[in-house]
């Protein structure tokens, strides 16, 4: 800078200035509005996405309850039948043409597993034959190498009185029979992972003293029945009845290794047909999807749950 020379100053006029201040305000507002028109934007988004969700949901639950009418029918048919199988399953394309998805319907015979309520309840006579039904579930539970004492806790959850067959299995007891499968992660000493383990082979939608069908009952089940019940002549009933299912009874002697005395320790256990069946049918649409789930015994509806 030269001596005696002042330095250059920029002044924004008054006018120049409030353009500035207009225009940042401008921009502003402009983003304020930008940001609410996306907002709604995506509001009405979700709004008719969920809307449409909810349409496909309430069809999909028309559907599977159709499902389960056709299953009762289907039961009702197979009940004509000198037997039933144990699981019956079927898949295919909703025939409905506003509604692009898929229908599955599955069928499992209650009488093909355990029934827990017969616990507590040992000793009944059947026939000419006296029913242990706590050493079956024991020797279910040592297959499925789970802990036998299981078979006391749910005995002392079901019976009438209040003697412990284990220190603390009689603590908070129900003293009543089992009303779902479900309640049993209620019973102190059963975790949910032993719960998942032997789920698939109980019930208790059967009679006390009904018959396990042995056209649908497991390996597991079929060995609970009899000590002379190994899990080899298990596995040959199992290959017997796939390729050809027993008609009566009196059929399962023809598997190889059923002699005359293990035939005669099934008698009075075993049934070739079932009459109580759970139903699970699943209808399922563009990521919806929705499931109706029920236990039949012939006209009447033992268990309902729609998901």
């Amino acid at each position: 800078m030269r001596p005696g020379k002042k330095p250059f100053t920029f002044h924004l006029s008054p006018f120049t200035e409030q353009r500035g201040m207009a225009l940042v305000l401008t921009l502003m507002i402009v983003a304020l509005i930008t940001a609410m028109v996306v907002e709604f934007a995506y509001g009405v988004y979700v709004n008719t996405n969920a809307l449409h969700n909810w349409q496909t949901s309430q069809e999909l639950s028309v559907t599977a309850r159709s499902a389960t009418k056709l299953a009762s029918r289907l039961i009702a048919a197979s009940l004509q039948d000198a037997y039933t199988k144990g699981v019956f399953e079927i898949g295919q394309k909703i025939p409905f043409e506003d509604l692009d998805g898929t229908i599955t319907l599955r069928i499992e015979d209650e009488n093909a597993k355990f029934n827990l309520n017969v616990l507590g309840h040992t000793g009944f006579y059947r026939g000419a034959q006296d029913i242990d039904a706590n050493a079956r579930f024991v020797r279910l539970l040592k297959e499925l190498q789970l802990n036998p004492e299981i078979a006391d806790r749910i005995a002392d959850w079901i019976d009438s009185d209040s003697e412990p067959r284990l220190g603390d299995s009689e603590n908070g007891a129900k003293n009543a029979d089992l009303d779902s499968v479900d309640e049993l992660l209620l019973i102190p000493g059963i975790d949910m992972e032993t719960y998942e383990k032997f789920r698939p082979y109980v019930t208790i939608y059967t009679d006390r003293d009904s018959r396990i069908n042995v056209n649908g009952a497991d390996v597991p089940v079929l060995m609970s029945l009899s000590d002379s019940i190994d899990r080899d002549l298990a596995q040959r009933i199992v290959s017997y009845r796939n390729s050809e299912p027993f008609q009566q009874i009196s059929d399962i002697k023809n598997v190889l290794g059923m002699d005359d005395k293990k035939y005669t320790s099934l008698q009075g256990l075993i049934t070739t047909k079932g009459s109580s069946f759970h139903v699970i049918a699943t209808a399922e649409s563009g990521g919806v999807k929705r499931i109706v789930e029920s236990v039949l015994a012939g006209s009447s509806v033992l268990y309902w749950k729609e998901m």
